[in-house]
């Protein structure tokens, strides 16, 4: 049960905000093996002064077009499959879209099945 938050710089138009919530989505079940249909994102566009990232933090030039991407779950992805994620998502955001590859940041949160509520005040 993949939760996915999605954040970048305010006026990107909704087509792009769509296919960036594809992108992600496609990767969270074809990589990290999530159900189909298992699609639960949110969106969030900031002002340019409340989105504050280092432009060259560890030798990556980042642009003002950075998103970042976080990405909760339930424990269980191989190392193989966190990179595989990695890759597929700053790959197709690229090709699709033409976001630089360095203006991707991604963070993956991964916790336990009772940690989660899917409704009804009910636990997993």
């Amino acid at each position: 049960m993949p939760f996915a938050r999605i954040d970048l710089v305010e006026g990107k138009p909704a087509d792009y905000r769509a296919t960036v919530a594809d992108v992600v989505y496609e990767g969270i079940v074809g990589t990290l093996k999530a159900p189909e249909g298992d699609r639960f994102i949110v969106i969030g566009e900031h002002a340019p002064e409340n989105f504050v990232f280092d432009p060259h933090f560890l030798g990556v030039e980042r642009t003002p077009d950075l998103i970042y991407i976080q990405v909760t779950s339930t424990v269980g992805n191989t190392k193989e499959q966190k990179l595989a994620f990695f890759r597929h998502t700053a790959d197709e955001l690229n090709r699709r879209l033409g976001v630089r590859r360095e203006d991707v940041f991604i963070s993956l949160v991964f916790v336990g099945r009772e940690d989660w509520s899917f409704g009804n005040g009910e636990p997993w």
